[in-house]
């Protein structure tokens, strides 16, 4: 399943890497993509996941729009 995040606080590619590395360690997280110009977080995981990814990003700094 797709999940898509807009998020806020994105700014380079350290907060790229910083979510990445965040979400990946979900089980059940495929892969994350970070559009840093438009805050989008896009999450191909496991069915149910979205409100934990959303507290994992939320917990990281980068809460959800």
């Amino acid at each position: 399943m797709q999940y898509i995040i807009d998020a806020e606080n994105i700014k380079c590619g350290g907060c790229t890497s910083a979510i990445q590395d965040a979400l990946g360690k979900i089980d059940g997280v495929q892969t994350v993509n970070v559009d840093v110009d438009s805050g989008r977080v896009t999450i191909t995981a496991d069915d149910g996941l979205r409100a934990v990814l959303a507290a994992t990003l939320e917990a990281s700094g980068y809460p959800e729009k």
